[in-house]
């Protein structure tokens, strides 16, 4: 009789093998709201791996971390229509605190942009507090109806990028920059993930701003998930909050300002971009741990051997974890190194030992083979490499293979309803289009240029709309 897989099949029911995915290799668990999740220790090794690598970035732009309340008076979400006007539906409010009734209900942070702009007005008076560039690493509380693990939870972990500037090319600017160099080049580089750079449609643009960068990543399923936004807000803040500063002219003026953010979705973008049926498949330069050496048996040789071992590549600065648990069957222990996606296995056993091998099991490309216990060490680093590339390669491939280029919304919307995406003109398409799309649960994911390019503005000659179903 066969062994029952360990996971469900991706192909025989994708949402059933994610909740597998995460449950079996301990990344979270449902919390006891509704809605709410426990992110586990090897689920939250990931996201403190994704904050160092998102912090460096963020960093480098000049802007410094800074922390603002979770509880914001009411009142503040009144003062921008469109901005409460879009998260209304989603707002968890305080009421009673202390024993009684609060004299104003307070909201539990939805998104920051008025609290901080709170503050905003009252640090910025002259043109030398510009640009004044603030990111905070926080939990927000958005009431989510349909929850699924990481991707939509009613509590979920991010950092939200705020600032202001002195011009609308400034802020421009550096929304862009933030959009490309901080998380384009993370996604890419250290997520393995393939992505697209584009602009949402005024219809799908965050709530309060003028434009919104977004970047699109194709899943196991061929649905789109949003991986991050960068916002130009314009002045639509300035003007609530009386955001003004002194310029070099001695005129008062409004400033010009960016919000921006990613979240813990991204580990939900991990399982559903990289993971296959055997579990996740973490890209090495993410990975907590890249290379885990097992013990297959108690001798006593055999624990000393991947002991050392585990110090020589500690000291080769690979991330390694050593397993020498051999009250565990060696198979169970694979199997569950394998679900959580540590991109190397490093098995060491007695015979091992005699002809001066280590069986290398490779999580990304699959497959096992021998190597010299002397060059290892030395081997591994390039191992590791070529395993992030491939993880790209792959993703990219999927995208490519299956995105259809169209030129109307019914042909569109068969190609999204088929598990795929599609390119098709804006021209051809338009807000009406985008109406027709929304009646078969499909949607614009981003604007790009024929070229790939980001475009400059929504209505631009040749813009190209990127439509699929999404998550």
């Amino acid at each position: 009789m066969a062994k029952a897989p360990v996971l469900t099949p991706r192909a025989d029911d994708f949402p059933r093998w994610y909740q597998d995915l995460i449950n079996k290799a301990e990344l979270a668990d449902n919390g006891p709201v509704r809605g709410t999740m426990v992110i586990r220790p090897y689920g939250y090794g990931l996201w403190e791996r994704m904050q160092a690598e998102m912090d460096a970035r963020i960093k480098e732009t000049g802007t410094q971390n800074a922390y603002f309340p979770l509880l914001i008076p009411q009142s503040y979400l009144a003062r921008e229509a469109d901005h409460v006007e879009g998260f209304a539906p989603e707002l968890a409010v305080v009421t009673h605190g202390g024993g009684k009734d609060l004299e104003e209900p307070a909201v539990v942070r939805p998104t920051s942009e008025m609290i901080i702009n709170d503050y905003f007005s009252k640090w910025v008076q002259s043109y030398r507090d510009l640009p004044l560039l603030i990111n905070q690493w926080a939990n927000v509380v958005r009431w989510e109806l349909r929850p699924r693990l990481f991707l939509r939870t009613t509590e979920f972990l991010w950092q939200e990028g705020h600032t202001a500037h002195a011009t609308y090319e400034d802020a421009r600017d550096f929304a862009a920059h933030i959009h490309r160099k901080v998380y384009e080049d993370f996604m890419v580089n250290v997520l393995a993930m393939d992505v697209v750079p584009g602009r949402k449609t005024v219809k799908e643009r965050f709530a309060g701003a003028i434009n919104t960068l977004t970047l699109e990543g194709m899943m196991g399923d061929g649905k789109a998930l949003q991986m991050a936004t960068s916002h130009e807000l314009g002045q639509n803040f300035a003007k609530a909050f009386n955001t003004s500063y002194l310029s070099k002219d001695g005129t008062q003026e409004l400033v010009w300002q960016t919000s921006w953010g990613s979240t813990t979705r991204m580990i939900g973008a991990l399982v559903m971009m990289h993971g296959d049926d055997n579990g996740l498949r973490v890209p090495p330069r993410l990975a907590q741990i890249q290379a885990v050496v097992l013990a297959i048996k108690g001798d006593e040789a055999v624990l000393a051997k991947v002991r050392e071992l585990g110090d020589r590549l500690k000291a080769a600065g690979i991330r390694v974890h050593v397993d020498d648990r051999t009250d565990v069957p060696f198979g169970r222990r694979a199997v569950d190194w394998e679900l959580k996606g540590v991109p190397v296995r490093i098995e060491v056993g007695p015979r091992d030992l005699e002809s001066g091998t280590a069986m290398l099991a490779r999580r990304i490309p699959g497959g096992k083979a021998p190597v010299s216990l002397d060059t290892l060490v030395e081997q591994l680093p390039a191992v590791l490499e070529e395993d992030q590339a491939l993880l790209l390669r792959q993703a990219r491939e999927r995208r490519e293979s299956r995105t259809t280029e169209v030129s109307t919304v019914d042909e569109a919307v068969e190609a999204a309803t088929a598990g795929g995406w599609a390119r098709v003109p804006w021209a051809a398409l338009g807000e009406e289009g985008e109406v027709k799309l929304a009646e078969h649960a499909v949607t614009v994911r981003c604007l790009v240029t024929e070229d790939g390019a980001v475009p400059d503005a929504e209505d631009a000659p040749g813009n190209v709309a990127v439509v699929a179903r999404a998550y």
